[in-house]
C-alpha cells in the first residue's frame, strides 16, 4: 500500500513538470510592434490596418497583422520579400501570399523586383498593411532576397524569424 502511495506521488510530481512543456504555443505578439534589424534591413510586424475589405481576426482561426520592411543600408538593384507560417508537426512552410488563380507567379518578376528596390532606395519601405497568420502557427519567417548594385547579380538572401515566446 505505501509503495502505490509514492509511485502515486512520483507520477503526478512528474507529470506536474512534464505536462507544462508539452503545451504548444501559437505565435502571438504581446507588445506590437515588434521590430528585428540587420545592417541592410528592418523588418517590423505591427497592427493590422482595419477597414472595409480587410481581412479581420477570427478567434480560434487566425490573428491579423501589418508587415513593413525598410532598407536601412546600401542601395539595392532588385528586391523580393516573401513570408512563411510554419506548421504543427510538420517541416514545410507555408506562403502566406502568392498567386490568384491560374495566374504565373514569374511573370514580370524581375521588374516587380527592380520596382520594389527603387521604392525601397528612395526611402519608402514595403508595406503589407494586412495578412492573416492562423493561430496554429509558432513561427513567422520573413525573407528577404535581393541583389546589390555592381555585385553581378549574385543574389543575397536574409531571413527574419518572429517566434513564438
Amino acid at each position: 500500500m505505501v509503495k502505490k502511495t509514492i509511485l502515486a506521488i512520483c507520477t503526478l510530481f512528474l507529470l506536474n513538470i512534464v505536462a507544462p512543456t508539452l503545451e504548444a504555443k501559437a505565435l502571438t505578439f504581446d507588445e506590437l510592434p515588434t521590430k528585428q534589424t540587420s545592417k541592410q534591413w528592418s523588418v517590423q510586424v505591427g497592427e493590422a490596418e482595419q477597414g472595409k475589405g480587410l481581412a479581420m481576426p477570427e478567434k480560434g482561426k487566425f490573428h491579423t497583422y501589418a508587415l513593413e520592411v525598410d532598407n536601412i543600408g546600401k542601395d539595392v538593384l532588385s528586391a523580393k520579400i516573401y513570408m512563411y507560417r510554419n506548421e504543427p508537426n510538420s517541416t514545410t512552410k507555408f506562403a502566406l501570399f502568392g498567386c490568384p488563380g491560374e495566374v504565373d507567379c514569374n511573370k514580370n518578376s524581375f521588374e516587380d523586383a527592380i520596382s520594389l528596390a527603387d521604392q525601397m532606395n528612395d526611402g519608402y519601405p514595403y508595406r503589407f498593411s494586412n495578412f492573416v497568420l492562423a493561430e496554429k502557427a509558432t513561427e513567422l519567417e520573413v525573407e528577404i532576397v535581393w541583389t546589390e548594385k555592381g555585385s553581378e547579380g549574385r543574389p543575397l538572401k536574409e531571413t527574419f524569424t518572429f517566434t513564438a515566446e
